[in-house]
């Protein structure tokens, strides 16, 4: 049975703007993107969001709803309590474009910084081998959509405005893909350390806890990162020896 329910949604630019309140109905099944796409057939035709699959696996749909950031399109309604007024806004870490629209062009911009796979010469006879646990521990981070709902959370990005020294969880996740891929020929630690900026993060596992995927962002990619940037440069044999040998 359908029910009334009330949305506050933000509408406004980079300029300003503010919450407008929309009354629709709700039917049974709906996520939060189908209630958004009714109340801009409804009541609002300019209302700006983004979307594309509908299904959890393009990443576009991200806002904040309730201040938590989610998927609109995997959020169903019957998870909110009845009679709750849902909020439902863009996300803070990039900036606004439109309504619910942000530009997270910046993302994309980090991804092209992002040396790719080098693939190690081939064995003697003429194959390439990985072990099992090598394929499942990349895999993983393969599943990533690009919903950047990581980058949003991370307090280092959003509250630190740390653009300018830190890439994200988003695309430490990535460098991990290649670190530790077994046939990978690229010493990728050096630009963790300096120009990825692998040491400010500070390991909250906030983004890790609004993964839609559930990819263990922070224990499997990030802590194994700096790990391997710590043994190089902060063991103290080894720096004893750089020093020694001059080598980096």
């Amino acid at each position: 049975m359908s029910e009334q329910r009330t949305f506050r949604v933000w509408r406004g630019d980079k300029d300003g703007g503010e919450f407008a309140t929309y009354e629709t109905k709700v039917d049974p099944g709906m996520v939060v993107l189908d209630v958004i796409h009714r109340i801009q057939a409804e009541q609002a035709n300019d209302l700006a969001v983004r979307w594309n699959c509908k299904a959890g696996k393009c990443g576009s749909c991200s806002m904040e709803i309730n201040g938590k950031p989610r998927l609109s399109c995997m959020t169903r309604m019957n998870v909110f309590a009845p009679g709750e007024t849902i909020t439902l806004q863009p996300v803070k870490t990039f900036p606004l474009i439109r309504d619910l629209v942000t530009d997270v062009s910046w993302n994309y911009e980090q991804n092209q910084r992002v040396r790719p796979f080098k693939p190690k010469p081939r064995g003697a006879d003429g194959k390439m081998r990985m072990y099992q646990e090598d394929v499942d521990r990349v895999q993983e981070f393969r599943k990533c959509i690009e919903c950047y709902l990581c980058q949003n959370v991370c307090h280092v990005l959003r509250d630190r405005d740390g653009k300018a020294a830190f890439t994200g969880p988003r695309f430490l996740l990535r460098l991990a893909s290649l670190e530790m891929h077994p046939l990978d020929d690229d010493d990728r630690i050096p630009e963790i350390k300096d120009e990825f900026g692998s040491g400010m993060c500070n390991i909250t596992k906030c983004c890790t806890d609004v993964c839609p995927e559930h990819i263990k962002i922070t224990d499997n990619a990030i802590i194994p990162l700096k790990e391997r940037v710590v043994d190089r440069y902060y063991d103290p044999l080894k720096k004893l020896f750089r020093v020694f040998t001059g080598s980096k």
